[in-house]
């Protein structure tokens, strides 16, 4: 097979974007060929850093012939039309989560990608993440005996960071359970090992300026047995980082003194179309863009506590490693410090590309987590059960 760079072209240079650049700039599995955004900023600033190409629309950026896969890091509404524009043109696809906002959308995407004989990877979430996968490793070696039970939550500044007017609208992406449940229902699917059969959920939106959910608890059920409890807020108060070791979501050590700090930002905006605007003058290309420091991180990327609980011990990922707990022995298997941030993510897109391996993250995969977020909207809404069906 190919050892040459997957030559890839980038669909949205916002803010995904640039929690990505620091892996497409440390991994030369991965050479950034072409771009295309509307912001005539952000198109000029790509073709400064990267010598390469950047156009105003997909259709341009798909047609151009030296571009093998399109990462899609467009804003969430439009991953299923940015998904059927690549796999017309025949571009491998490396796509953002969530996969979509309905099932039919996912549906068609994967026939559309099948139909085109393209891969389609959704990443990153956090399920790609070196403690959850050798967490998953671990329960699947079968000492621990089967998972029973597990404990998710994560409490952030979500939802007082600088957002969009949509990224507030639960109807078209916003919220917390499009944006953060999608990682954290990964992670623990990942960690289940079995499909999800059931949901109950409820839901939090107390903010009247910020009119969508900001937290939610959620318990669900598995085929084969186990069942997970969900927490998150995003309410900015508790921060779950406290109990990492101070170590934030990206990897990087994080300042407890800066508590409060992104309420006290948000504070100092005046208007949404102003929250906007600064939030987009941040971004790539922007007049208050920062580039990205050096790529290595202190630790891994996470997403809050989590404990999984097995017939005989249980499994805590850390930023740095594993936990395990037994009957009688406490245990920390260290894992060494990345050198390239997510690179899993390029791990999987290479194996698939170069190695005709068939990735863990594929369409249905990201469809079966889409349909639990679909289902803890469901269950708030209606005060329910949702059973899930393939």
């Amino acid at each position: 097979m190919s050892s040459a760079p997957v030559r890839l072209g980038v669909v949205g240079l916002g803010r995904a974007f640039t929690l990505m650049l620091p892996t497409f700039l440390a991994d030369q599995r991965v050479q950034l060929a072409g771009a295309c955004d509307p912001r005539a900023t952000a198109r000029e600033q790509f073709q400064r850093d990267f010598a390469a190409p950047a156009y105003g629309t997909l259709e341009e950026l798909a047609r151009d012939p030296s571009i093998e896969a399109l990462y899609i890091a467009s804003p969430h509404q439009f991953h299923a039309e940015h998904t059927r524009i690549a796999a017309a043109h025949r571009k491998h696809v490396l796509l953002e989560k969530p996969m979509a906002l309905s099932l039919d959308e996912c549906d068609a995407m994967i026939r559309q990608c099948r139909e085109a004989d393209v891969r389609l990877i959704v990443g990153h979430c956090h399920s790609f993440d070196a403690p959850y996968l050798r967490a998953r490793a671990i329960i699947e070696g079968g000492t621990l005996g089967r998972v029973r039970m597990i404990h998710a939550l994560n409490y952030t500044d979500f939802l007082y960071r600088p957002r969009r007017p949509e990224e507030l609208r639960t109807a078209e992406g916003g919220g917390v359970v499009f944006s953060q449940a999608a990682h954290q229902v990964d992670v623990v699917r990942l960690l289940g090992g079995s499909e999800v059969i059931r949901v109950r959920a409820v839901t939090g939106a107390w903010d009247a300026e910020r009119n969508t959910e900001g937290a939610y608890s959620v318990l669900l059920w598995f085929a084969n047995g186990a069942f997970a409890s969900l927490t998150y807020s995003g309410y900015g108060h508790f921060d779950s980082d406290e109990w990492c070791n101070w170590t934030g979501e990206m990897g990087h050590a994080k300042n407890p003194f800066e508590h409060g700090g992104a309420r006290r930002r948000l504070r100092q905006i005046g208007t949404p179309g102003e929250e906007a605007r600064l939030k987009n003058e941040s971004t790539y290309g922007g007049p208050s863009y920062k580039p990205p420091a050096a790529a290595s991180t202190a630790w891994y990327q996470h997403f809050g506590p989590i404990v999984v609980s097995c017939e005989r011990g249980d499994v805590r990922p850390l930023p740095d490693g594993v936990c395990l707990y037994g009957d009688d022995t406490k245990q920390h298997e260290p894992l060494a410090p990345p050198a390239v941030p997510r690179s899993e993510v390029i791990d999987e897109l290479v194996a698939a590309l170069r190695d005709g391996v068939a990735p863990l993250h594929d369409g249905p995969w990201a469809r079966a987590t889409l349909q639990v977020c679909l289902a803890i909207l469901e269950s708030a809404r209606e005060n329910r059960d949702v059973s899930l069906n393939a």
